[in-house]
């Protein structure tokens, strides 16, 4: 017991620290430490969770400890003043570490591959720091993160773990000196190079559905005194987005496309992209006679139904989207023959098929 007591108070020290510039000292060996400390402590939790005896009498002690601080005047931490504090240790020191605007890159970067697991099977650890994010989410954040409007149908925008992301991202990028070479560009680029590509798409895709005026609450403003708005973050990553044509390429054929939809309709910038992308498809596709049909000559080509379905809901989208995806297509048509006649033209054709199917 006087072991596992002793085990807390100097985690409730690291925890202190965690707070104060004396993180700008700790390089990701440090926080891999720290966070198996804490997970240790959490598995502690779990194992002693039902045996009554020892949870209370650990109470006691943490209490009596927190009673000879005060007297002393010692200021306690208090999240680790109970037994059940013991279970979310590991969330504390994380987002304390990411709240902290002295923690390096290295260390920084770290944490993000813990908060961007990706694809595949996570450890249990690493499920139950997301299942912890994705309470936070719903508790602490709920009002800002459920501030969207007529986007519900988009699973992404539904993960409260993936909008939890998206807000550390925007958050972080106002952080990045832009004094610096490169400044954001350069923070995203590394994030591109490390992190799983696929999940930090979709993070970009809903950072950049945040409202852009969305207050954040008490306590989270910039020491300057200057808010931190969502809407300076998405600008940033509109500009490398629009600067990385591999990127954008990515980010178009990955995405689901009624959120690529809402992102476009959201970001003039990258609708331009978007509609660039789609009009360098098309033409690579030709006529098949024999299947009456659009093809591709190569099978990485996308197909004409993908084509169409993605044209057809840039159309349902309002204006001004809608009105500018039509105006592509038609100038399109006129550099193309302008041909009345289906089978001739892949513009004809689909501004034929949206015609009579939007």
């Amino acid at each position: 017991m006087e072991s596992l007591v002793q085990h807390v108070q100097r985690f409730s020290e690291l925890l202190a620290v965690s707070r104060t510039t004396h993180v700008s000292t700790w390089d990701p060996a440090t926080v891999r430490r720290a966070l198996q400390w804490a997970r240790y402590l959490r598995h502690v939790h779990k194992r002693f969770g039902r045996h009554v005896r020892i949870r209370r009498a650990l109470e006691r002690r943490l209490q009596n400890q927190r009673r000879q601080e005060g007297a002393s005047g010692s200021a306690p931490v208090p999240e680790l003043t109970n037994f059940q504090a013991l279970g979310r240790g590991d969330l504390l020191l994380s987002l304390r570490l990411l709240e902290n605007r002295a923690l390096g890159d290295a260390a920084y970067h770290y944490l993000l591959q813990q908060l961007f697991p990706g694809p595949g099977v996570p450890d249990t650890d690493e499920e139950a720091l997301q299942g912890s994010l994705a309470r936070l989410a719903r508790c602490r954040s709920a009002v800002q993160l459920l501030r969207f409007s007529g986007l519900g149908e988009n699973s992404a925008l539904e993960d409260p773990v993936l909008k939890t992301q998206a807000e550390l991202l925007l958050g972080r990028l106002q952080e990045v000196p832009k004094a610096e070479a490169e400044g954001p560009s350069r923070f995203l680029s590394t994030l591109w190079d490390r992190l799983p590509q696929n999940n930090f798409l979709k993070v970009i895709a809903v950072a950049l559905l945040l409202p852009p005026s969305s207050p954040r609450p008490q306590g989270e403003e910039l020491e300057l005194g200057t808010p931190k708005t969502p809407g300076e973050g998405a600008q940033e990553l509109v500009r490398w987005l629009s600067a990385k044509s591999d990127v954008m390429a990515a980010f178009c054929h990955s995405l689901p496309v009624e959120l690529l939809t809402s992102v476009a309709g959201r970001h003039p910038a990258l609708s331009r992209a978007y509609l660039g992308l789609l009009t360098d498809w098309g033409r690579r596709l030709h006529y098949d006679l024999q299947k009456g049909t659009w093809v591709g000559a190569e099978p990485q080509h996308v197909s004409w139904e993908e084509l169409y379905g993605r044209f057809q809901s840039l159309c349902r989208a309002p204006p001004p989207l809608k009105d500018e995806v039509l105006t592509a297509l038609e100038a399109c048509k006129a550099q193309d023959g302008d041909f009345q006649v289906p089978g001739v033209s892949i513009w004809t054709d689909l501004l034929l098929a949206l015609g009579s199917g939007s």
